[in-house]
């Protein structure tokens, strides 16, 4: 890693990073004596691969994301997993010449670099990777995942109906369960009995796959395996129970989980949702906003007071956008205060509180006692009911910065939307600042991503054509468009990781008069495209055309 005022130059050469808050950030450096890098990457204001790429470029070596490569583990082991562990470098390549390509955290490591030389007896080519890309990478050491859990699976299968008190393969098969969603980069777990197997399902990049399965007759002891890491009773069967437990991976980091169980015809099934790290993304660029609409996002953030609204449909992603401005926000001169159901992420310096119906602290009275607690930003999880709503706006329109989410389709349901849940007109038209309506769609995996031509009437079946020829380029061959073939990075999907299609509606003079005199959501919509507003499937045939992802996923996502 590059010393603090070498990358702190670096970035303000390059601008990829807001200069007041690059400042705030190397102010606090001074103060602590942090890394730069590292209060960078805490405060979500620059990605780690973009870091990485800016580090290389530094120090004059090739930057490598192993996260995107195909790792051999007959490559791997040229070197012993624990003399990569030691010396924190990867053998990712061997080339056709016989060179060895390496990653390292720290290319200027001499005493490593003569030890792999030394080892290899070759030529090596020194490649910077970052720390926690590396940290991961070191998990393909055990062999492809899907293999190593089948072959635990089966083994622990054998043991368990072979003991008398099988807890310690069980132990080993949820913990092998575990270890492997968090590298596969999952964001649920689930669980499914039927009548003659359980079937454990990933949700990966949005999609639910079939991973494996085990044999019925040790469903229960899975279960209750589950349910001692969660707290709960297991005893209890024909009730649903929620809980949660935190597991370790090891040299990374603790990941939080939590845990639903419901009685099915079958038995219990069980949903495991990971809130780990290597999920997490909060750069905005990297969410998927355009410039242009950051430099809206950021207007409407920037002023002291007002409300920011996250639309979309469950597992759109708005509880992140959220996180992402408010980390952005997240300074020692102000007070945030927050009201989640549940609190998915735990941020430094920002008051959390977990909804809990049991005792009545639910989001309205919640966000009751928060605006008594002197904040400056608050936000709420969601606006389910007229009492929140109610709260919310008169929060906004006294002073505070009020961030929340609502269930719509689009930016402009919005509002008739609050209007439905009893804010008056004015109040609505007065408090909003911004409204940014979201999806997620699967990227496509850069290696290997292809290319080809698509003939405009077949695209023109599924999306008007004037949206189509305005967004992408086309030529006597057709409208290009790009796919992934499938590879072992992308487990065959084509697909790698997700980023959000976007509509930012900014509150103007037109939309207030329209909210005012209680239009409808097409005529809020059609005033805010002739102002400019790019419309969620404009900006999704925008990734579209820079191969960010694919026609069939964006129909996909948009029609949900």
């Amino acid at each position: 890693m590059l010393d603090n005022t070498a990358l702190y130059n670096a970035l303000i050469e390059l601008e990829i990073v807001d200069r007041k808050l690059l400042d705030e950030s190397w102010d606090e450096v001074k103060d602590t004596g942090d890394s730069l890098g590292a209060v960078l990457l805490e405060r979500d204001l620059i990605s780690d691969e973009n870091l990485g790429m800016l580090v290389a470029d530094e120090l004059g070596l090739p930057f490598v994301r192993l996260e995107k490569q195909m790792l051999d583990r007959n490559v791997l082991l040229t070197i012993s997993e624990s003399m990569a562990r030691a010396r924190r470098c990867l053998v990712f390549k061997i080339d056709e010449e016989g060179e060895y390509h390496v990653a390292m955290e720290d290319p200027n490591d001499l005493v490593a670099i003569e030890a792999l030389k030394k080892k290899l007896g070759g030529k090596i080519r020194i490649y910077y990777a970052t720390d926690r890309d590396l940290r991961l990478a070191l998990f393909a050491y055990r062999r492809e995942a899907a293999e190593v859990f089948e072959e635990m699976i089966s083994k622990h299968v054998g043991e368990a109906r072979g003991m008398v008190q099988p807890e310690a393969p069980i132990i080993k098969m949820v913990e092998t369960m575990m270890v492997y969603s968090y590298q596969s980069r999952a964001s649920d777990v689930h669980v499914e009995p039927f009548d003659d197997f359980v079937q454990v399902r990933f949700r990966i990049d949005g999609v639910l796959q079939d991973i494996i399965r085990f044999p019925r007759d040790l469903h229960e002891q899975v279960i209750s395996r589950i349910k001692i890491m969660s707290s709960l009773p297991t005893d209890e069967h024909a009730t649903a129970l929620d809980g949660k437990f935190v597991f370790e991976v090891q040299d990374v980091e603790q990941v939080d989980v939590r845990v639903s169980i419901v009685p099915s015809t079958n038995g219990e099934r069980v949903v495991m949702r990971l809130l780990a790290s290597n999920m997490r993304q909060f750069v905005l660029l990297d969410l998927g906003f355009s410039e242009k609409s950051i430099e809206k996002v950021r207007e409407a953030y920037l002023k002291p007071f007002g409300m920011i609204l996250a639309t979309g449909p469950t597992g759109s992603g708005k509880t992140t956008t959220m996180y992402a401005f408010m980390k952005i926000l997240n300074k020692r001169n102000v007070n945030i205060m927050t009201i989640e159901d549940p609190v998915e992420y735990q941020i430094k310096g920002v008051n959390q509180i977990q909804v809990n119906n049991k005792t009545n602290l639910t989001f309205a009275a919640g966000l009751k006692s928060i605006v008594r607690q002197d904040p400056n930003i608050i936000l709420v999880g969601e606006i389910r009911d007229e009492e929140t709503a109610g709260i919310a706006v008169n929060a906004a329109l006294t002073g505070h910065l009020v961030l929340s989410t609502l269930h719509t389709n689009d930016a402009a349901t919005t509002l008739p939307r609050l209007l439905d849940m009893g804010v008056e007109p004015f109040l609505a038209a007065s408090s909003i600042n911004l409204v940014v309506a979201q999806r997620l769609v699967r990227k496509i995996c850069t290696s290997c991503r292809v290319s080809k031509f698509e003939d405009m009437e077949v695209l023109a079946k599924e999306l008007p054509k004037d949206i189509i020829a305005k967004h992408l380029e086309k030529d006597k061959k057709g409208v290009r468009v790009y796919s992934g073939k499938g590879c072992g990075v992308c487990r065959n999907t084509g697909y790698q990781g997700r980023i959000g299609i976007f509509e930012v509606m900014v509150m103007s003079e037109g939309i207030r008069e329209a909210i005012a005199n209680k239009k409808d959501a097409d005529t809020i919509k059609r005033v805010a495209v002739s102002e400019g507003m790019e419309t969620m499937i404009e900006n999704g045939l925008e990734k579209v055309k820079l191969g960010l992802t694919t026609i069939e996923e964006l129909l996909r996502v948009i029609k949900q």
